[in-house]
């Protein structure tokens, strides 16, 4: 018996039971074996040679954006390299069942006074409009109603913020409302980071965990720290104990603020976000930029000359090297990859050595709708209170076509480091049971209704703002190199968000067309 329950066991580990049909799905939109290519021993370099003006390694937010501008301004010898097959880096897009779905970022909230290189891409590709002195948003792309809520004591409730069940609660809330306000005021925050002015009460913040302020502070109620831990693994891919004080402070003081239940002033957060997620927005830069992007190229080394740039690079479909040349390098890269990219990396980059969180996304077509839970009906985003894991998003929530479907979720996971060897090794089907056996905590029928599960595996997807990592002296001067080798990727804010990756691919290329200029 015990020899017959184990194998039982181990066949739902498998994602199957003897009265479930087999799973159906697997591992989509990410090649970790051409990134490993840095590993092994470099090709000869005796592929054909090709020549580019500017050459752009990484065809991400960042390297989109720096081409982008560049473009604009009259630069049109440029060549965008990326390993993968779709440009987008964590913001790309998927299909499943014939219907749009995010493999990775799937929203963007509206930009504040200081992105106003985010704010002119938005205008430009219609999503908004002047009028009378204001903004006035597409309303199609703005989340429908409703937008969040959050699966606590046996129910859905309004919101990601837990209910405040007690005057102890309350009060905690309160109090970290006010400090985020305070710090807002007395020490400034910005998105993008580097709007604001660093300053000694931000070094300060920098050189603590935000757990530990937070302890300082005397905020150790559960449910409060429970959704700040949330906030923390969704913008930055760790918990409280593991970024910043700065970090933690920034989440809310350069955005929307933090809003105690009952404060008249607090508004839902509006976001823009559709059924493919981010993935909309990168397809519509890339698109202008077809002609200009060289897809399923792994870059295995960039050498600056006494000439320009030499890059060796690596023909994913031709399985062939390929030598490139070029006047200027954009690397638009991850700061790891730029470090192992460089023959001669500079000082700054040597002394950094960002963490990086594994990231995983799945995709679960259902065959029928779940059944209803308590309170509130199905919103765009959900949670479940007391996991760790990032909750869903319905892909068919922003669809303006009312035929009735089958339900197509969106599950996030940020996991830790220590994961990371086994996201890589384990089989689809291991990962997809862990996405099914969290969704069934709050949707016990959903395991009999999966059609498929597609998941996506991102080994470094974001940078963590580990204590120390912005205020670096480091950081600093990546972010106002010029040159020959200019470096673009939200890693330059410590962090990884829209907003910094676009910001920074436009910095680049004034950067370089300054260089161009000297």
């Amino acid at each position: 018996m015990r020899r017959r329950t184990l194998l039982l066991a181990g066949v739902a580990a498998a994602g199957c039971t003897p009265d479930a049909p087999t799973l159906r799905g697997g591992w989509v939109g990410t090649h970790p074996e051409r990134g490993h290519r840095l590993r092994g021993e470099l090709p000869r370099a005796d592929g054909p040679l090709r020549k580019t003006g500017v050459l752009i390694v990484g065809a991400g937010i960042a390297g989109l954006a720096c081409a982008r501008a560049l473009s604009q301004r009259g630069v049109d010898d440029i060549a965008l390299l990326d390993l993968e097959d779709q440009a987008g880096g964590n913001s790309r897009a998927h299909a499943l069942g014939g219907a749009p779905c995010p493999l990775g970022a799937h929203y963007l909230p509206l930009p504040g006074a200081d992105a106003h290189e985010v704010s002119q891409l938005l205008a430009e590709l219609g999503l908004s409009r002047q009028r009378l002195g204001r903004t006035d948003w597409d309303e199609r792309h703005l989340c429908h109603s409703l937008q969040e809520r959050l699966f606590i004591d046996g129910a859905w409730h309004e919101g990601l913020l837990p209910p405040a069940d007690d005057a102890a609660t309350r009060e905690q809330y309160r109090r970290f409302a006010a400090l985020v306000a305070q710090a807002h005021r007395d020490a400034g925050f910005a998105m993008p980071t580097r709007r604001a002015r660093w300053t000694p009460a931000h070094a300060a913040l920098d050189a603590q965990t935000f757990a530990a302020w937070l302890d300082h502070q005397g905020l150790h109620d559960t449910r409060l720290r429970w959704y700040l831990d949330y906030c923390c693994r969704d913008d930055f891919g760790a918990s409280a104990d593991g970024v910043s004080a700065w970090a933690g402070l920034h989440y809310f003081a350069s955005r929307h603020g933090f809003h105690a239940p009952g404060d008249d002033s607090a508004e839902r957060e509006p976001v823009l976000t559709w059924p493919e997620g981010n993935g909309w927005l990168s397809q519509r830069i890339a698109e202008p930029l077809r002609d200009r992007l060289h897809l399923g190229r792994s870059v295995l080394r960039v050498t600056e000359t006494r000439d320009g740039i030499e890059a060796l690079a690596w023909n994913e479909a031709a399985h062939a090297p390929e030598r490139w040349a070029a006047r200027a390098v954009v690397m638009a890269t991850p700061l790891f990859v730029s470090a192992r990219l460089l023959a001669a990396p500079p000082a700054a980059l040597s002394a950094l050595k960002p963490s990086y969180a594994p990231w995983l996304t799945a995709n679960v077509l259902l065959r029928e709708p779940l059944l209803i839970r308590p309170g509130l009906p199905s919103a765009w985003d959900s949670v479940r209170y007391g996991t760790t894991a990032l909750g869903y998003v319905n892909a068919r929530h922003q669809s303006l076509d009312p035929t009735p479907q089958p339900p197509l979720l969106t599950a996030y996971l940020a996991l830790p480091a220590s994961q990371r060897g086994a996201l890589l090794s384990q089989p689809w089907q291991h990962w997809a049971q862990v996405v099914i056996d969290e969704l069934a905590q709050t949707h016990p029928d959903l395991p009999g209704q999966v059609e498929r599960i597609d998941l996506c595996r991102f080994g470094h997807a974001m940078s963590i703002p580990t204590p120390g990592l912005r205020g670096s002296a480091a950081l600093a001067a990546l972010n106002e190199a010029g040159g020959r080798v200019v470096f673009a990727h939200s890693d330059l804010a410590g962090y990884s968000v829209f907003e910094e990756a676009y910001t920074a691919g436009v910095g680049a290329a004034s950067r370089l067309s300054l260089a161009a200029n000297a």
